[in-house]
């Protein structure tokens, strides 16, 4: 691994071609790289010296499950109260710079390729110590409390310190990192870095009921996204409804890698928001 792409806002000159690779449709949305500019950021309340690219909420019809932001932290900045909605849990992975993260009173410190799963109802806290920038993703989804299962507990751990699992029968040229095992039902959602080497591929088209959040952390590829071909490279994002056909080839000269947000490991809802019955 090289390193993780992080964007830097800005804006293109105004001799720039206004043509782009942005796409919406019913099935999925595709924000490339050159979007991350300066009048898209957003701001948190009870965050300093912060601003956020969000470029994933639920919407109806659409993905419904989680949220995702692109955060940027200047030295001094961060919150002591950084998310008001009750019943939340977290991932955040670092991608640049350093962070300080407090969980129910246990510290830590976490640069690039840092992550850490906050369950629902931590008291946490962040701060950006150093003299430059930090920049991590934060994706964020209602925990689903499952009869007889404990909630899982918080953890840190870094992309660094894993070995990415082959997938089988692809002589490792189709990776995931598991930060969480998948096997551990505590857990619905798991948000993992796929790595393709050069060739590497989806020899078919996936199509679930899961959603997916796919920032590009490194590399170029195309991608099957419903029955389109795209061309993606480090710093495209691409958000994918329930049921959205998919596919990859790694077309680049070095590795194609990816943090991968899904839900997972819940029955489906019947009743209330986004289910058929009434709720009773």
């Amino acid at each position: 691994m090289t390193g993780y792409y992080a964007p830097k806002g800005g804006l293109p000159p105004q001799t720039s071609l206004m043509t782009g690779r942005a796409i919406f449709t019913d099935a999925y949305a595709f924000i490339p790289r050159g979007v991350f500019s300066d009048i898209v950021t957003s701001c948190l309340p009870g965050w300093t010296h912060t601003r956020l690219w969000l470029i994933a909420r639920p919407m109806s019809g659409f993905s419904e499950t989680f949220s995702q932001y692109v955060m940027e932290v200047g030295p001094g900045g961060g919150s002591d109260t950084p998310d008001p909605e009750e019943g939340a849990q977290s991932v955040l992975f670092v991608t640049e710079g350093e962070i300080w993260l407090s969980l129910d009173g246990q510290e830590y410190e976490l640069s690039a390729g840092g992550y850490a799963y906050i369950p629902a109802g931590c008291n946490w806290r962040l701060k950006n110590g150093g003299p430059h920038i930090a920049r991590f993703h934060w994706v964020r989804k209602l925990y689903e409390p499952a009869p007889g299962i404990a909630a899982p507990a918080a953890f840190v751990t870094s992309d660094r310190e894993l070995t990415p699992i082959a997938m089988p029968d692809t002589e490792g040229r189709w990776a995931t990192t598991r930060f969480a095992d998948p096997g551990d039902l505590a857990h619905d959602m798991h948000v993992n870095i796929v790595t393709f080497q050069p060739g590497g591929l989806i020899p078919f088209e996936e199509t679930h009921v899961m959603e997916h959040g796919l920032y590009v952390l490194e590399g170029k590829a195309v991608y099957k996204l419903n029955q389109d071909w795209v061309e993606v490279e480090a710093g495209d994002f691409m958000w994918l409804r329930a049921y959205c056909p998919q596919a990859c080839y790694a077309a680049g000269p070095g590795p194609f890698r990816y943090l991968l947000y899904k839900d997972v490991n819940r029955h489906a809802r019947l009743r209330g928001p986004g289910a058929f019955g009434a709720l009773k």
